[in-house]
């Protein structure tokens, strides 16, 4: 395998479509949405409104939480799925886990209903680091385990942190998780405060990026896991390169001039080796709002070939803050694997190269961005199996 790629070996997910990858596929070629009404999520807290939480599962020994649930329930189906795809770990694997606000349930039970009383072991639960180094026990893995933590671009940091350590032969394979189960009745209500969360009427409805009437996004969460190494053999896809800058421009909005979001797709498309014309699909941010629907619409106007593709898929999954990216990718990477892109449906007029229902994949490569708040830019390339 050439030098600059690294393989997709396993995945594993948890989102609001239910625990494991194949009911976030299931979903998203339904067409669905994942969100349901959930009560205390409209604007009195006495009324039900519309977010994709993760239902209640996993297994109890993992911990009281869905936060430490979800993470290795997610790291656990991608290791297993790596294994049946022939995957065999090097003697140095590694563990990332992107994580923003960690363990929202235990830390709102600690400060609101257990008044800072815990047992010592069961306070260090709530650093996002204990979930990490409990599952580098469970598989005797001993290479380094960090935290990745790049608000909604993580997904995206993550998976280029991985392929650095890969490239530095500072491991021989990672274990990489995003998780964000943050999707509580006060943090939706701050970002509907903000004016890109809306959870007052059916997704489809509110969160069409790339179509007129667009008003933001359905909150989601999820956590995700992939497999990564050198060494594959029946590997969902390759990531062939990407990069990262950022904005140093505002707390909340994209610098209009772009010229940091343009350099992050220019150094991206470097760095993998390919040229603009490679690209044959776009999975954008897409979170529906404005100004970030208007900055990737520009970019694939002025960057890319008019027949490269855009879509997002916050309308059906939400948008997983933390986990968002990861999300994406792993729909790309899986889409390789299963020869369409699960596109959401279009509801309204919208840009004319955006793809809507299942789109045949082919061969062509995606770049997959992710803008984070406060200046994030991430864009990933990647590509089928050679």
């Amino acid at each position: 395998m050439d030098s600059q790629q690294m393989a997709i070996c396993g995945i594993g997910a948890v989102t609001g479509y239910g625990w494991g990858r194949e009911h976030l596929w299931d979903g998203l070629t339904s067409g669905k949405p994942a969100a349901g009404l959930e009560s205390g999520y409209g604007a009195h807290p006495s009324e039900p409104g519309w977010v994709a939480k993760i239902p209640e599962g996993g297994n109890p020994i993992d911990g009281p939480s869905r936060f430490a649930r979800a993470m290795r329930a997610a790291a656990r189906e991608a290791i297993a799925d790596a294994g049946e795809r022939g995957w065999q770990p090097g003697k140095r694997v590694g563990l990332l886990h992107a994580a923003v606000l960690g363990d929202v349930d235990l830390w709102r039970q600690f400060y609101l209903e257990r008044n800072c009383d815990l047992r010592p072991r069961e306070y260090l639960g709530l650093m996002p680091s204990t979930p990490m180094s409990t599952f580098m026990q469970e598989y005797g893995f001993h290479g380094p385990a960090m935290n990745v933590s790049a608000m909604c671009a993580s997904g995206n940091a993550g998976l280029l942190t991985a392929k650095a350590w890969l490239d530095a032969g500072v491991v021989d394979d990672v274990v990489f998780v995003a998780t964000d189960v943050s999707a509580s009745p006060e943090n939706v209500l701050h970002f509907v405060r903000l004016g890109v969360a809306v959870t007052d009427v059916e997704p489809l409805e509110a969160c069409r990026p790339f179509q007129e009437g667009s008003r933001g996004f359905p909150v989601g969460e999820a956590s995700v896991a992939f497999v990564l190494s050198k060494n594959a053999t029946r590997p969902y896809a390759l990531a062939l390169g990407g990069a990262m800058s950022h904005d140093g421009y505002h707390v909340t909005s994209v610098d209009p001039d772009l010229s940091q979001v343009r350099g992050c797709f220019r150094d991206a498309l470097a760095n993998a080796g390919v040229p603009a014309a490679a690209i044959r699909y776009l999975n954008a941010h897409g979170p529906g709002t404005r100004q970030c629907d208007q900055a990737e619409a520009t970019i694939l106007e002025q960057e890319f070939d008019s027949s490269t593709g855009i879509y997002s898929l916050k309308p059906l999954t939400g948008h997983c803050q933390c986990a968002a990216s990861a999300v994406e990718a792993a729909v790309t990477a899986l889409g390789y694997d299963r020869g369409f892109v699960p596109a959401p449906p279009a509801v309204a007029a919208g840009h004319p190269q955006l793809l809507t229902g299942r789109v045949p994949i082919g061969d062509g490569l995606t770049a997959k961005s992710s803008l984070g708040m406060g200046g994030h830019n991430s864009v990933l390339v990647l590509g089928p199996p050679a």
